[in-house]
């Protein structure tokens, strides 16, 4: 493939974004980039540094003094790879009003755009349709029942909640999801839309391949 390719998806949590892009990525060859995990490491910064993630001024600070970096499928919070510390319950819970504020969604962005100048990409978030990459021509958005998603994020086994917690948490991360001053979810026009609740990860990843290739 002549010069560089983006494959863009968005869809709310537990839809399989992050299955499918890991896999399209792997299969086609391509750089993966999961633009939530840039915003958990900027979160789990936070923690450490016990910054109150309702203080935007002081993440904003610390989010511009950080240096964050991509290599492979792995984040590197400055210098340290944080990949496998990621996914607690904790950060579930911080980073999407962390990814809510609007200076640090803009130093996110600029960054993934940055990752992706040269190369061919898989990228998965939220706005990566929208407001990332509005004019790569393979745009997805995935979605999935609340049901379905909690049933999957549950099966994983990295929450220490209940189904039902689940369940709620993630009604909880679409509201703020879908009314995040800038940046939020939403399917665009020309997006390739693609409930996921009833059909395997193979299925998915076949009914993508074949609109990409």
């Amino acid at each position: 493939m002549k010069g560089h390719m983006v494959i863009a998806i968005d869809g709310p949590a537990g839809s399989g974004k992050s299955t499918i892009a890991k896999l399209l990525a792997e299969k086609m060859d391509f750089t993966y980039i999961n633009s939530g995990n840039l915003y958990r490491a900027i979160t789990l910064g936070c923690l450490r540094a016990k910054i109150d993630i309702s203080d935007s001024e002081k993440v904003i600070e610390f989010a511009k003094n950080i240096k964050i970096s991509y290599q492979k499928d792995q984040v590197f919070l400055d210098g340290e790879n944080v990949t496998p510390l990621l996914h607690t319950d904790e950060i579930d819970r911080n980073s999407s009003p962390l990814s809510a504020i609007v200076p640090v969604r803009r130093m996110v962005n600029d960054l993934i755009r940055s990752l992706a100048e040269g190369r061919n990409v898989v990228v998965e978030g939220r706005d990566m349709t929208t407001v990332v990459f509005p004019d790569t021509p393979y745009r997805f958005y995935l979605d999935a029942s609340a049901d379905s998603r909690a049933k999957r994020r549950f099966e994983q086994g990295v929450s220490n909640l209940s189904l039902q917690e689940i369940k709620t948490a993630i009604l909880k991360r679409d509201e703020i999801d879908k009314n995040k001053p800038e940046g939020s979810l939403k399917i665009a026009q020309g997006v390739q839309y693609l409930d996921t609740s009833d059909l395997t990860i193979i299925q998915v990843y076949d009914k993508l391949i074949s609109r990409v290739v």
